[in-house]
């Protein structure tokens, strides 16, 4: 009897112990499956077809994103170069101006000063002129010392040029030094548009005191409008200038006509390089800061080339299917590398894999459905 027990006592702990070892967790094999064994049943009821890559002519057409702009001489930025208040304008974002128009009126103190500063320099300067031409005739009959001549000639230069000094300084803010020299004296200046073209920005209002830096408005040439795209640092290879590229507005459904015209020679840190392409014609309605996709045409050429339907998409990268035992309705993955598609067929590279030796292997028809098959053995 006690036998039996002490059976029964050492049965129960092997018992415990083996369902201790029943929590453990049981390691798997992470490894991908990669072949494909199709039983006879399912090879039937999955239509496969076997082909070989083909030489084929592709457009290599590039996919990029940009912005309309313009050129720098095509958009202007106003401001006062001596500062000073605002007087009086009549500018709102949208109006169109004319070269030489009167966007604003300035008025200032410093304007008045610098204007009688020009006028008693320029009075001085007929004295100083009269005295150094007679300092030089007494020089010539050894009359008078050449220590006055050296201070008539001194103050005379010295003058002049401060007075031509002050005659740029009236140019610049638009006074014309010749309309105040019979002593008519302005109190406010005018400020002209140096182009014609919309006005984008208006960052002032009356009485506002503005700073030679500030800048208080903004006019845009909207008549060569361009579009700058930005295109990836792979794709650059493929840019030629001339090429075509098709313009699709993000406000705007109508395909637009445009030719590469420049291509950067920076690379950004998005890794991509601004090409810049001109409008078949010119769109006056066209406004800057637009985003378009555009798609540009590389011309076509002849490469290696599948159906798009014989490629997979798998664990984030491409495959095909080839057939490596057809005995055995056995399929293998292997990884391609895409590029350009047109018309249903993709450009392919196979890295190191021979293509003689995939001639009449490669499932064309049938991809996706082996590729379940694969997903299903995975799991």
């Amino acid at each position: 009897m006690n036998k039996v027990i002490i059976l029964l006592s050492l049965l129960s702990l092997f018992a415990c112990s083996s369902g201790e070892k029943t929590n453990e967790p049981i390691t798997e094999s992470t490894s991908t499956p990669t072949t494909v064994t199709l039983s006879d049943e399912q090879f039937k009821s999955i239509t496969i077809v076997l082909g070989s890559p083909e030489n084929r002519s592709v457009s290599g057409n590039i996919k990029a994103n940009g912005m309309l702009d313009v050129p720098p001489q095509n958009l202007v930025s106003i401001s006062a170069p001596l500062g000073g208040f605002v007087k009086s304008t009549e500018l709102l974002q949208g109006m169109h101006v004319k070269k030489g128009q009167v966007i604003v009126v300035m008025e200032h103190p410093d304007y008045i000063q610098l204007q009688q500063d020009y006028l008693e320099s320029k009075n001085q300067l007929s004295f100083l002129e009269q005295e150094y031409n007679r300092q030089v005739d007494l020089a010539k009959e050894n009359v008078n010392a050449l220590k006055s001549l050296q201070q008539s000639k001194s103050n005379y230069f010295g003058t002049k040029a401060k007075v031509e000094g002050l005659k740029a300084k009236l140019k610049l803010v638009n006074i014309n030094p010749s309309e105040i020299e019979g002593g008519e004296i302005k109190s406010t200046i005018s400020i002209l548009s140096p182009i014609s073209g919309f006005v984008s920005q208006v960052n002032v209002n009356l009485g506002m005191h503005v700073n030679p830096t500030d800048i208080m408005f903004r006019i845009v040439d909207t008549e060569h409008v361009h579009a700058e795209a930005q295109v990836f640092e792979k794709d650059i290879p493929k840019l030629k200038v001339g090429q075509l590229a098709h313009i699709t507005l993000s406000n705007d459904t109508r395909d637009r006509l445009a030719k590469v015209f420049l291509i950067g020679k920076e690379i950004t840190a998005e890794r991509t390089v601004r090409v810049h392409c001109h409008f078949e014609g010119e769109d006056a309605t066209l406004i800057p800061g637009t985003y378009f996709s555009a798609l540009i045409e590389t011309g076509a050429k002849t490469v290696m080339a599948l159906p798009v339907s014989s490629i997979v998409n798998f664990d984030g990268k491409k495959f095909i299917f080839y057939g490596s035992n057809e005995a055995k309705h056995e399929f293998k993955l292997l990884e391609i590398k895409p590029g350009a598609t047109d018309d249903g067929y993709v450009e392919v590279s196979f890295n190191d894999t021979p293509v003689e030796s995939l001639k009449n292997k490669i499932v064309i028809t049938g991809s996706f459905e082996l590729l379940n098959v694969l997903k299903n053995v995975e799991e």
